[in-house]
Order: C-alpha cells, then sequence, then structure tokens
C-alpha cells in the first residue's frame, strides 16, 4: 500500500507539475522568463511555488474524473441511503474506502504510467511531449473500456465530431464527460441492485404494521435493524465490495 501511494503521488506530481521545474535540459520547460523588449527577466522561485501549489490543486479533480472513484462513492451513498442510516457510515468513511478501492483497482494503471513514462523521462531517455503521450495512453484505454458507447456517441454529437472516429482520435475533451456519464449511469445501476431487498424489507413491515393497526409507528424505526441484521448475515460489505471490483472487469 505503501508503494501505492508513492507510485500515485510521484505521478500526481509530475503529471500536473512537470512543467514547472527549473532544468538546464530542453526535454522539460526551462525556469519561466518573461520577454520584454530586449531584456528578459525572471520569475522568482517564490512565483514558481505558487503555480507549483496551484497545478497540486488540479490532482483531486483528476482522481475524481478520470479514475474508478466516482462510480464507487456513488455506489457507497446510495447503499447508505438503502439502509436507511443518514449519517453512519460517516462521509469521511466512505471516501476512505473510495479511495482504498480506487488505488487497487487503478494500481495497474499507475504503475503502467509510472514504468512506462515517468522512469524514462526520469532518467533523461525521452522527452516531456513523449512523456506525456506516454502516459495518456493507459488512462484512456481504461476510460475507453468504461464509457458506455451511447454515452461517447452523445459527446461526439455535442462537440459535432465525426461519430465513426478511431478510439485513439477521440479526443480527451470529449472521452472525459463521456466518461464520467458513463460511470454515473453504471453507479446508479449497481445501486438499484443493492436498494431492491432493502424495499422489500421496508414493504414487508409497513404491511405488517399496518394490519396490526400500528399507522403511527414508522416502518423505518421497525426496519433498520432487520436490515441491518441482514446486511451483517450475508457479508454486505464484501459483496458490495466484490460487485464494484467486478464491475471494472
Amino acid at each position: 500500500m505503501l508503494t501505492s501511494w508513492k507510485i500515485i503521488i510521484t505521478i500526481g506530481i509530475w503529471f500536473f507539475s512537470s512543467s514547472l521545474y527549473a532544468e538546464t535540459s530542453t526535454s522539460g520547460l526551462n525556469i519561466l522568463t518573461v520577454t520584454d523588449g530586449d531584456t528578459q527577466q525572471e520569475y522568482s522561485v517564490k512565483l514558481q511555488i505558487l503555480l507549483l501549489m496551484t497545478a497540486l490543486s488540479f490532482i483531486p479533480a483528476f482522481i475524481l474524473m478520470t479514475t474508478s472513484f466516482t462510480r464507487i462513492i456513488v455506489v457507497l451513498a446510495i447503499l447508505r441511503q438503502a439502509l436507511g442510516l443518514q449519517q453512519s457510515p460517516p462521509n469521511r468513511i466512505l471516501v476512505g474506502i473510495a479511495l482504498a478501492l480506487t488505488i487497487l483497482i487503478m494500481r495497474p494503471v499507475w504503475t503502467k504510467i509510472y514504468n512506462e513514462a515517468f522512469t524514462p523521462y526520469d532518467q533523461g531517455n525521452i522527452t516531456l511531449v513523449q512523456a506525456f503521450g506516454v502516459a495518456e495512453k493507459p488512462i484512456r484505454d481504461f476510460m475507453l473500456k468504461q464509457t458506455h458507447k451511447s454515452s461517447l456517441e452523445q459527446m461526439l454529437k455535442i462537440a459535432k465530431e465525426p461519430l465513426n472516429q478511431k478510439a485513439e482520435d477521440i479526443s480527451f475533451s470529449v472521452l472525459l464527460p463521456a466518461f464520467v456519464i458513463s460511470e454515473l449511469k453504471t453507479a446508479f445501476q449497481i445501486g438499484f441492485m443493492l436498494f431492491i431487498p432493502f424495499l422489500i424489507i421496508d414493504l414487508i413491515v409497513a404491511s405488517i404494521l399496518m394490519a396490526m393497526g400500528m399507522m403511527m409507528l414508522s416502518p423505518l424505526i421497525i426496519s433498520l435493524p432487520f436490515k441491518i441484521i441482514l446486511f451483517v448475515l450475508v457479508d454486505g460489505w464484501s459483496m458490495t465490495v466484490g460487485s464494484l471490483t467486478a464491475s471494472f472487469g
């Protein structure tokens, strides 16, 4: 797990801020300069650090939009709602579980980027532009595998691009929203399947209370412990995690 975190942090920092490194080689961007007539003035180190920190702020958006995080967190939120629990598990716990599963699911992709893009660039074997091209391919392949054809066609229509494009010719600006919409669609499909058994329990409890004339008692109060014990007996967390990981192939 520690190695996975190291790879993710390294890739994230490099992916968004490698162009800000002050290098003397021509493989990346050198110290940022501004030209005023015949004079050149170098930006201060403080400004470069500010730009670096600004670039790092995009890492959460990168994790949210191009990984399995979206599907996992939505399914977990729906599961909590189906159980009838409003604040348990807390949001921080759900986000932590989603991040841990995201690291596990995306590990082959990030490892491939680290080995094939970052390491050769760090050793000076390829240029920065080449490294970005190599790093983009595993991410695109993962996103294309999880993107529904209907969502991709809709985004191509919105962008007014041909629908018969090859996968490698589809622009990232079109693939990204199509991937996010597909993730939401899949998450809601899984959430619907999770909701059904708990809904059946609510209906049974409500019918029994109606038959007993206890209409003033909320069925949710009575059904909640039954739903929790059922979820525990069938090892619901393992089943949910297993279904989520299996949905990514």
